[in-house]
């Protein structure tokens, strides 16, 4: 923190306009560094929980997870690196929320370790995996090989090595 002891005291008490930007930012960091040791604690995963019940963080956009309610996570434990990501414990995916106002919230400020922390805690709010369905590409009701996949991915490298080759050798013409 770098001007932690402003950033403890009463914020009317400062009248730079600058330094009183400064701690503001200072004393934002600092409560979400909090929020996210306090999230971690038996009180804050009962709280999370009730709001991940009520599916207050939104639900998950995929098909077969049939909307799962989802759980702010961090992507990194350092501030500043990546805004807060929402996680679906059913697909086990991670996705952008789709509320404007999270981009803006730090992912630190909840970590990496919260909502499996919080199904360790609660572990019969996990959903069952083991039936999930998956979607397979058909045609005409057959299911696409997947050769057929492989195939298209080798072509379409090839083309790109392709292309590059003749760009190098282009370059070296000129």
């Amino acid at each position: 923190m770098p001007i932690w002891r402003a950033s403890t005291k009463n914020i009317g008490e400062i009248e730079n306009k600058e330094m009183d930007q400064k701690v503001e930012a200072s004393a934002r960091h600092l409560y979400g560094l909090i929020h996210a040791r306090y999230i971690l604690t038996n009180r804050g995963l009962h709280k999370m929980l009730e709001k991940f019940r009520k599916g207050e963080f939104g639900r998950c956009p995929r098909h077969y997870c049939y909307q799962q309610p989802l759980l702010p996570v961090g992507l990194t434990d350092e501030p500043g690196v990546s805004a807060v990501k929402m996680y679906c414990c059913r697909c086990e995916d991670v996705y952008n929320p789709r509320s404007v106002r999270l981009h803006s919230i730090d992912g630190a400020y909840f970590g990496t370790s919260f909502p499996h922390m919080l199904f360790q805690v609660y572990p019969s709010y996990k959903p069952d995996q083991s039936h999930q369905p998956y979607y397979q590409p058909k045609i005409f009701g057959f299911r696409v090989h997947e050769i057929a996949e492989l195939q298209r991915w080798r072509e379409e490298v090839r083309d790109k090595q392709r292309e590059r080759i003749k760009n190098v050798l282009q370059e070296l013409e000129d």
